[in-house]
């Protein structure tokens, strides 16, 4: 695979350790050196980035990551690690930022649903606009809340896509809401993406859980 030009937006160098972490843990050491090879990466071997939130992580270097996965494992193959490495980081390590603190107060929990989901989605987004230059934003609609990456660090500067390819970004909204929500699982669906020549990436949730 050829390199992907480097950006001017970077992202936190913990969310992309976790990231990193989370794809060893599925794939064992020899898999995820591979896949860093592949990704023209391979400063990384045992070498990952400092577990610091200073925005040092390159989306060309992020986005790399994530195709070098899709070429080494095919398109099913790389999803499904992909979206485990996204419901990983979350787990590990989003859920204890400041903009999602109170989400496990008791004041919170006794919350209706939908106000959980009001309140801790754009939480989210508030998130990742804060520690990385990933800007993101919220809105509902009827059946629906719509999720937008307006600078989308996973899908950054690939080839053109005929599927949306943002799948890490996916399995965290996934884990996200199933913590905010208290242990429910909510069908998100990547409903546009840059690497298909759309303007943003915009992820659809469903407002009812699945089951």
């Amino acid at each position: 695979m050829d390199p992907i030009p480097k950006s001017e937006y970077n992202y936190a160098n913990k969310i992309a350790r976790i990231s990193i972490k989370a794809l060893e843990d599925v794939m064992g050491k020899n898999g995820i050196n591979a896949v860093l090879n592949l990704a023209h990466l391979s400063h990384l071997i045992d070498n990952y980035p400092p577990d610091n939130l200073e925005r040092e992580f390159n989306f060309a270097d992020f986005s790399a990551l994530n195709l070098a996965l899709e070429e080494m494992y095919g398109p099913r193959g790389g999803r499904g690690l992909a979206l485990r490495a996204g419901r990983a980081a979350f787990a590990d390590a989003l859920r204890n930022f400041g903009a999602l603190a109170g989400v496990g107060d008791l004041a919170f929990k006794v919350l209706p649903l939908q106000a959980k989901l009001r309140i801790g989605i754009p939480a989210m987004a508030k998130i990742f606009s804060q520690i990385s230059d990933q800007y993101s934003t919220v809105h509902e609609e009827t059946d629906v809340f719509v999720y937008t990456i307006h600078l989308c660090p996973v899908c950054w500067g690939r080839p053109h896509s005929d599927k949306p390819v943002c799948f890490i970004a996916t399995g965290l909204l996934q884990e996200g809401l199933k913590w905010v929500s208290g242990g429910n699982e909510f069908r998100v669906n990547e409903s546009k993406c840059v690497a298909m020549g759309d303007s943003t990436c915009e992820f659809v949730i469903q407002k009812t859980p699945i089951g």
